[in-house]
């Protein structure tokens, strides 16, 4: 199975996913993509079989991905401080991969009705919602 797991900024988010999805799955092919050089290389740091940085990489990798992980943000044309592009969302939101999007409520979106959650118990919602899909 392979999941492309997808983060900008920082990195932090898309690392602490990388690092959980490497330790709870062991038959899994992590590719990440970062949205700048950072965030690939926080998420290369912590495990990911393959990494890129970019427009294109997102575009490539959403075609063959079973899930595809990341902020809400990846589906939103200039979200992430104008980070992630058009051709990234659109992407990542046509892609046939099942999408895992951890509702972070920054970066000018807010998804109502989801209550401020600390960055594990997200992530415990993440491989949750991953362990569903790859057993089903």
């Amino acid at each position: 199975m392979e999941i492309l797991v997808i983060d900008g900024q920082g990195g932090g988010l898309g690392k602490a996913l990388v690092a959980a999805l490497k330790s709870h799955f062991s038959d899994i092919t992590v590719n990440a993509v970062g949205t700048n050089s950072i965030a690939t290389q926080q998420m290369l740091r912590s495990g990911a079989d393959h990494a890129a940085t970019g427009e294109n990489p997102v575009i490539v990798l959403s075609r063959t991905a079973s899930i595809i992980i990341g902020p809400i943000g990846i589906c939103i044309a200039d979200s992430m401080y104008g980070e992630v592009t058009p051709a990234m969302a659109k992407a990542v939101g046509s892609a046939n991969a099942r999408r895992i999007l951890v509702p972070v409520n920054i970066c000018g979106n807010i998804v109502v009705g989801v209550h401020d959650t600390s960055l594990s118990a997200m992530i415990e919602g993440v491989i949750e919602a991953a362990e569903a899909v790859i057993r089903a």
